[in-house]
């Protein structure tokens, strides 16, 4: 690991008020995490800069930011300023230090935050292996659930979703390409918002699919979410994508409403539930508070040819993976030796018992074998993946029904870490299509099984960022505190599950 944290320790504050100055901020963030990273081991290091910038931002208090002296950790397939590597979680880009910000964390340092550190990820963000577990990389080792230890905090921003949930920060960076923000959200009991491919620039960070990448915000609460947003949404001229971002991005926190529900019409996407009992059971007392909060709920039972998505996005995913690591490694600091994906596949090979003792690279080897973006049957893999995600999909379920926003429930409650047979998921929710459709999708906390936290989706048109923040706010509210995680072995040492395992009495 490469944590970099004596250093840094200052102590912490005694309670949970928030420090008056930046620097107060980041001496408490330092202390939590040397508290708590032992435990769930999700934070890989922390940037040795994060005090001089707090005391810049103290210097500068008469024009603080909308984030003044907010500690904020980044993933790390997310490049930064200062001497930390952006590895990916992957050996091969052990030295990959270009000494530069991402935009979007150009846009928190300007906004007044505090880069406090790295997360660890999913290796390569969980797209080299079927076989995976998420929340593993060969830099990080194995990130954990603050609700229960043994349990897996979903991929690939494990790590953010996992620090924001265990109390180090109040807001972290994830990335997505299909599930990578709103997953570990909702396994960790925060809020996560992948935003509309084109809000938030993806420069300098490591690519999977210029398609479907986007990164987005991890947070404790909607507030805090709507507040990072605005900090890393805006057009960027080196990723022709967000050009249309500077023209949509707006107020995120004047949308927070306690009355944001009342009056509206939200669909209701049944087909994206059934796969577990007790996730649908939390499912019905949230639709039974977006009803007590005026919402009028409209069900939407089946959405025809969604078997077909997968496959066609598995081409394009593949596809984009080889073009978009070839180019990204290209550039990269001569220290990395890796230049290609097939270079990284033949460092894995080399390095097989430190990379890949758990699991391989088959994703990687379908990848390499792709023939371009001018192959006739990815541009086709595409526009059928797209079409039948956006156009015959979330449009046209919004527009079929008169509903703004559509709503499922996020995924199943969090799997047991698996070394023997990678991940199990018992199920998935709707947030597929939006990954897919390039469309925004929001989770918040909705409920715990088993006292495993499980998420409640919002999704709806592209650029309705803001009304989704809105709509998710106001249920917040309505839904009232949830409990904290309290880092036990696993769900079977809690009170309740153990008696129940108990043999009965004779």
């Amino acid at each position: 690991m490469r944590v970099i944290l004596a250093t840094l320790a200052a102590g912490a504050l005694a309670s949970g008020a928030a420090a008056q100055t930046a620097e107060a901020n980041t001496r408490a963030a330092i202390a939590r995490v040397e508290r708590l990273n032992p435990q769930v081991n999700a934070v890989l290091a922390l940037d040795p800069t994060a005090l001089d910038q707090a005391r810049a931002q103290d210097r500068m208090r008469r024009v603080r930011g909308p984030l003044f002296g907010m500690p904020i950790l980044i993933k790390d397939n997310i490049e930064t300023l200062g001497p930390l590597p952006t590895t990916a979680g992957s050996l091969a880009l052990k030295d990959n230090v270009t000494n530069r910000d991402a935009p979007l964390v150009a846009g928190l340092r300007a906004a007044g935050a505090v880069i406090l550190g790295k997360t660890n990820l999913s290796e390569w963000a969980n797209i080299r292996s079927n076989a995976s577990i998420s929340g593993w990389s060969a830099v990080g080792g194995q990130t954990r659930n603050p609700y229960a230890l043994d349990r897996n905090p979903c991929g690939s921003s494990s790590g953010s979703g996992s620090a924001v949930a265990a109390g180090m920060v109040d807001a972290a960076i994830g990335s997505e390409t299909d599930g990578s923000i709103t997953c570990p959200a909702a396994l960790n009991g925060v809020v996560g918002l992948k935003p509309t491919i084109g809000l938030v620039s993806r420069t300098h960070i490591v690519p999977i699919s210029a398609s479907q990448d986007t990164a987005g915000p991890i947070a404790r609460d909607v507030t805090t979410a709507a507040r990072v947003l605005g900090a890393i949404a805006g057009s960027d001229a080196a990723d022709p994508v967000t050009a249309a971002a500077d023209a949509h991005r707006t107020d995120y926190l004047a949308a927070l409403r306690p009355d944001a529900l009342k009056g509206v019409r939200i669909g209701v996407l049944r087909f994206s539930a059934g796969w577990s009992k007790p996730v649908d059971a939390v499912f019905e007392q949230a639709l039974g508070i977006l009803r007590a909060q005026g919402a009028t709920l409209v069900e939407i039972t089946e959405l025809k040819d969604r078997d077909k998505i997968g496959a066609a996005e598995n081409i394009v995913l593949m596809t984009e993976l080889k073009a978009g690591l070839n180019a990204y490694l290209a550039t990269a600091p001569a220290t990395v030796k890796t230049r290609t994906l097939a270079d990284v596949i033949a460092f894995n090979t080399a390095n097989a018992p430190q990379e890949m003792a758990l699991f391989g690279q088959e994703l990687f080897e379908t990848a390499e074998k792709t023939k371009g973006l001018d192959d006739p049957a990815y541009k086709a893999a595409r526009a059928l993946s797209l079409r039948l995600a956006g156009k015959d999909g979330i449009d046209a379920m919004l527009a079929a029904n008169n509903v703004v926003a559509l709503v499922g429930p996020t995924m199943p409650a969090a799997w047991l870490i698996d070394a023997v047979n990678g991940d199990q998921v018992s199920g998935s929710g709707a947030g597929n299509l939006a990954a897919v459709a390039g469309t925004p999708h929001l989770t918040v906390p909705m409920g715990n099984v088993r006292g495993m936290p499980v998420g409640l989706s919002f999704m709806g048109p592209a650029w309705s960022e803001a009304r989704l923040l809105g709509l998710g706010f106001a249920y917040e509210q309505a839904r009232g505190p949830l409990p904290a995680p309290t880092f036990r072995k696993s769900v079977e040492d809690s009170p309740d599950v153990a008696a129940l395992l108990a043999p009965a009495k004779r």
